[in-house]
């Protein structure tokens, strides 16, 4: 039985660890990774949960985030939930694993602490990995500041594992802006955050021995574009679940989520559309706009 983790009703938390936190009391069976930064601090925190008795999971150390992804699919398939985190580089060399989850329909969540890829070499944020994978068959969820990076984890087992869905799903954070920035972050406690993710629900387990099922077939012509038409309809049937599970949140938590956040647009006349932590900029700049008469949302 995993030690409680006592939190307070305000901490003060970076995006990795307000990430780390809701994967801890997601209860997560297994975390393979591999560390690069800005991300490592996510799966360090989540070793460190373990090694101090918070978790009963298992964490895995593999050698390279393609292996990472890989130990991931091989735990989803068994019938686990699983979770990692990655950056740039590493999101990049994950991408050939990212089509076999996708494909799988198996309900991992990545966390994605957005950076440059090189060249030149970066390791400050933009947003070059998010569009890499962004048609790997994954939902994928943008944060702009720690709440939101902590909130949107939950959510993000929560919608995967649906059984309407049953997809993977990215959790993006920008580098170092939101994941090393420091901010208040409301938790939910231990008890709330699961009861709101649920049990676990295997569908096709491998190791359900009653129902053998095999992962990763070869179909050629015949059935792969079956297999595509239901990925491409899970995804587009997705937002209904999305929708459900922000009200949800929302009712537990009283923080309201939009699939697109509007701020000033009712009259607005000029239009900042902004991804991460460009947004909290964006409302500072139409706030100064309006004063100077410019109506900007």
């Amino acid at each position: 039985m995993a030690e409680v983790y006592e939190l307070q009703e305000v901490e003060v938390w970076d995006g990795n660890m307000a990430a780390s936190h809701a994967m801890r009391q997601a209860q997560i069976d297994v975390v393979s990774a591999y560390p690069i930064t800005p991300s490592t601090p996510i799966v360090q925190n989540y070793a460190t949960f373990l090694s101090n008795g918070y978790i009963d999971g298992e964490f895995v150390m593999v050698e390279s985030e393609h292996a990472a992804m890989s130990g991931c699919v091989g735990a989803a398939a068994a019938g686990g939930r699983v979770a990692t985190a990655t950056s740039s580089q590493g999101f990049a060399l994950m991408v050939e694993v990212l089509y076999q989850a996708s494909g799988m329909r198996l309900p991992i969540v990545l966390n994605v602490v957005n950076r440059a890829l090189a060249s030149p070499l970066n390791v400050n944020g933009d947003h070059s990995d998010m569009y890499l994978g962004r048609d790997a068959g994954w939902i994928n969820l943008c944060t702009y500041n720690p709440q939101e990076a902590y909130d949107f984890n939950l959510m993000a087992f929560k919608i995967a594992e649906d059984y309407d869905v049953r997809l993977p799903v990215m959790v993006h954070q920008d580098g170092f802006i939101c994941s090393h920035t420091a901010q208040s972050v409301r938790p939910l406690s231990d008890k709330e955050a699961y009861e709101f993710i649920g049990d676990y629900k295997p569908k096709n387990a491998m190791l359900d021995f009653e129902r053998p099922a095999t992962y990763g077939a070869q179909t050629e012509e015949d059935w792969h574009f079956e297999h595509k038409a239901q990925l491409h309809n899970a995804i587009m049937q997705s937002m209904g679940v999305i929708e459900r599970t922000f009200k949800e949140f929302e009712k537990l938590t009283g923080r309201k989520y939009n699939i697109v956040e509007k701020y000033d647009m009712e009259d607005a006349e000029v239009a900042i559309v902004a991804l991460g932590t460009t947004v909290e900029s964006a409302r500072i700049a139409t706030k100064e706009a309006r004063k100077n008469g410019i109506k900007a949302g």
